[in-house]
């Protein structure tokens, strides 16, 4: 070979070696990606109902325990203070959630029988997922079929025993499955949200919450999904396991949890849901997402060959969190808090304490100071699955706020003596105190054990600075604020508690404020729209728009609208290029959608950006000269100038235009109408969901007798509500018309659905809770009730129901006449 035969091939190896050096340092890269939590959702004991709360009280003195509730009449029925009673629990308190009963089935497009049916699990899953990502500013619209995963742990399902007894199976119908399945947990949200993403329910008891955020954040550093909602549930309705874990003596006989306290005795149980929404902190940064604080590693891992199945291990321990650490590519001395499991167990605690110290505490010998520890069970009780979703959120306000939140208070007496706390470099908080100073950057761990020997860890750091706030300042602007409710009532809530939010605002955000209100919630029907230039400004306006009854106006769909221009002639050249470039001045998000091309193209090429499809029609009486409109809109018979001879008032009436389009019920997309590097805010007003109390009480000992009444419907076809002058058909005791008919199948699937009062029949089959559960026991009550056969296809889901009925009604009389005339 010639010496530059030679040469070259030495260099194509070079530069191949390069490559694939870059390409390995990508992928690596990729693998360990920093991830951000954006958004945070939660139920806790105590009332807790936001993040603001939560914090609030994570700083207090206060405990979130309570007694059993009335509607849990089993478990206080084997509540006997006695430690050695067997098929007894001695602990009657409990970190219990204050509404578990209270859901908005038709939010969710649920039936009122499937809502009663469906473990209150799943319904707090669905609030707190859509909770979660209106928070993090992600709109969700079902038919976009948004990419994100669900990861929920999950180990118990204790509502479904009540629909059937050993004596009693008649509880159990379609949605018993579905109801409690675990796999549904996950499932539902998906499916009700629209979610592409993988769907996967976590069951490692204990721990199912924090290995659910193992599987999520391998997820979304694979790139399966682009946001990842991971949480956690815990609701205690059976009394079966109450009196498993005392009889292990595992339970607290006061229900409290007092970690790494010498009074510590057990755990104290509660409940609760809690979700959050990562994504990737490169896309979260792209997106102006509120990075509340990044993920930067994780690890999971079993106890293996131990002294016990629940037995925990301490070398196990040390591997997991030393795992998790290596992930985040953090060095054990950065860390300077961590949520440790701490059941308050005398076995567990040393345990934990002594593993931590040996990978963090001694074991990190340039630790500049103490390691914190603690644990949020001592306040909210332990969550079991949802545990670590809970001290998860707990951490990520810690990181947020800079402050470590008591532990443990004085009155909880000395430490535990089984820890050898001189010599160890470890710290239990008592008091509120500011994250160590001797630290360069706060980073926090957060541990979970579950019983079944599976451990789990993860790495935290604080957002970067730059990503928790907006631009630095904002011009003075006309602003947009567009809501919408799936009801008055809710709307009219809504805009109360967003005036209110707007009253207290520095003028600084509004900018933002207004973006996350436009850009991050989705449309609904009942809708309200103002504009102005200053916080108050647009409070008033809100108020003003529902007390005048906006809020009532139902917005029906609009494909398209009109937009008028005059002739491109000198004339009006001149003021709509003036227009637009005055356009771009005011919102430079605009300026890639007006950038090139003729006038009246750019400007119909706009308005299809931001959602608003036109037909475009020339108009010889728009001259554009003065204040004659160069361009006009015309919204629900309303012609509305977009360009006059004032090109600074284009600004102004573009977003007139556009609340009136949006009311009118365009689905807008104006993202485009952001300040340059405006982020959504996280701490506005959420969905203010109409709860109602679905609820099955627990069954009787004695099996219920048989029979019963008939179902409603059936009083339609017996005599009830016959119409005047009509005679009974054969066999059939009432007469066969198009209207009866009509009237019994509303009635039937009323039945079905468990509806309370009329159905609305120009909402479709799926609007009023219809799913193929219904479709089937529809079907079955018409082959029942008639002894004919109704094909699937003449169920259209998304059909009226006045048009779905006439065509059944037609079907039914179409099918007896002909079996009656073949018996004839």
């Amino acid at each position: 070979m010639e010496p530059t035969q030679l040469r070259q091939v030495i260099e194509e190896q070079l530069t191949l070696s390069r490559t694939l050096k870059a390409r390995i340092r990508e992928l690596e890269a990729a693998a360990r990606a920093p991830l951000a939590v954006v958004g945070m959702a939660l139920r806790l004991p105590g009332g807790l109902t936001t993040p603001e709360a939560y914090w609030t009280f994570l700083n207090s003195d206060a405990t979130a325990l309570s007694e059993i509730p009335a509607d849990r009449p089993g478990l206080a029925a084997v509540y006997d203070p006695r430690p050695d009673v067997p098929g007894r629990s001695y602990v009657d308190r409990a970190g219990f959630l204050a509404d578990v009963a209270g859901f908005d089935a038709g939010f969710f497009g649920i039936s009122q029988r499937e809502a009663e049916a469906l473990d209150p699990q799943q319904r707090l899953l669905l609030e707190t997922s859509w909770e979660a990502l209106e928070r993090a500013g992600v709109a969700v619209r079902r038919g976009d079929r948004l990419p994100a995963g669900v990861f929920v742990g999950i180990m118990a399902s204790e509502y479904g025993d009540r629909l059937a007894t050993a004596h009693d199976k008649t509880g159990i119908d379609p949605y018993y499955g579905t109801g409690g399945g675990h796999c549904f947990a996950a499932g539902r949200v998906s499916y009700a949200l629209g979610l592409s993403g993988p769907a996967l329910a976590v069951d490692t008891a204990c721990s199912s919450s924090l290995a659910a955020l193992h599987l999520g954040a391998a997820s979304l550093r694979r790139g399966e999904c682009r946001y990842a909602l991971v949480g956690g549930s815990n609701l205690i309705f059976s009394p079966d396991l109450m009196v498993s874990l005392c009889q292990s003596k595992a339970l607290s006989p006061e229900g409290r949890s007092k970690a790494f306290a010498a009074t510590a005795d057990g755990y104290g149980r509660g409940e609760g849901v809690g979700m959050l929404v990562l994504m990737r902190l490169a896309d979260a940064e792209a997106e102006g997402r509120p990075v509340l604080a990044v993920l930067r590693g994780t690890a999971v891992n079993h106890d293996g060959a131990s002294s016990g199945l629940t037995v925990p291990s301490g070398p196990a321990q040390q591997e997991v969190v030393r795992a998790a650490l290596a992930d985040a590519g953090v060095a054990p001395a950065d860390v300077g808090y961590v949520e440790a499991h701490g059941t308050g167990t005398a076995l567990g605690d040393p345990i934990e304490a002594g593993a931590l110290d040996a990978v963090a505490g001694t074991g990190a010998p340039d630790r500049p100071a103490p390691l914190a520890i603690g644990s949020v069970k001592a306040k909210i009780g332990h969550l079991e699955a949802a545990a670590g979703i809970a001290g998860l959120i707990k951490l990520v306000l810690m990181l947020r706020h800079g402050t470590i939140p008591p532990s443990l208070s004085p009155a909880d007496g000395e430490l535990n003596p089984l820890i050898a706390w001189d010599q160890v470099r470890l710290t239990v908080p008592r008091r509120s105190q500011p994250w160590p100073a001797a630290y360069g950057r706060r980073v926090a761990g957060i541990s979970a054990f579950g019983l079944s020997g599976t451990n789990a860890h993860a790495v935290l750091e604080a957002a970067p600075v730059a990503g928790n706030d907006g631009p630095p300042g904002t011009a003075p602007r006309r602003e947009l604020v567009t809501l919408s409710a799936r009801d008055g009532a809710a709307l009219a809530e809504l805009a109360a508690a967003v005036a209110d939010r707007l009253d207290r605002l520095d003028p600084a955000r509004l900018a933002a404020v207004c973006h996350t209100l436009r850009a991050g919630r989705a449309p609904f029907g009942h809708r309200v729209a103002v504009t102005g230039s200053t916080p108050a400004e647009l409070a008033h306006a809100l108020r003003t728009a529902v007390d005048g009854g906006a809020a009532d106006v139902v917005a029906v769909p609009v494909r398209a609208l009109s937009l008028r221009v005059g002739p491109i002639t000198e004339p009006i050249t001149g003021p709509i290029t003036a227009a637009l470039d005055a356009l771009v001045a005011a919102y430079p998000g605009l300026a890639p959608l007006l950038a090139g091309a003729a006038p009246q193209t750019r400007l119909e090429r706009l308005l299809r950006a931001l959602g608003v499809r036109v037909q475009v029609t020339d108009d010889g009486s728009l001259t554009g000269s003065g204040a004659a409109a160069a361009a006009t809109l015309t919204v629900a018979d309303r012609a509305l100038p977009l360009i006059t001879g004032d090109p600074a008032a284009t600004p102004r009436l573009l977003v007139g235009a556009l609340a009136a389009a949006y009311t009118a019920g365009v689905d807008l997309r104006l993202d485009a109408l952001a300040a340059p590097g405006t982020r959504f805010v996280a701490d506005l007003p959420t969905y203010p969901f109409r709860r109602r109390r679905f609820w099955i009480d627990e069954p009787l000992t004695a099996p219920p007798s048989a029979g019963g009444a008939a179902p409603a419907a059936l009083s339609v076809l017996a005599g009830g509500g016959q119409p005047a002058g009509s005679q009974p058909a054969e066999g059939s005791g009432c007469a066969l018309t198009q209207e009866n008919v009509e009237r019994f199948l509303l009635a039937e699937l009323a039945a079905v659905l468990k509806a309370e009062g009329e159905l609305d029949r120009t909402a479709s089959f799926l609007d009023v809770g219809g799913d193929s559960f219904t479709a089937m026991l529809l079907m079955r009550g018409i082959e029942q009730q008639f002894q004919i056969e109704v094909p699937a296809e003449e169920l259209v889901n998304d059909m009226p129901l006045a048009e779905l009925l006439g065509k059944l009604g037609a079907h039914i009389l179409g099918a007896l006449g002909e079996r009656q005339e073949q018996s004839a």
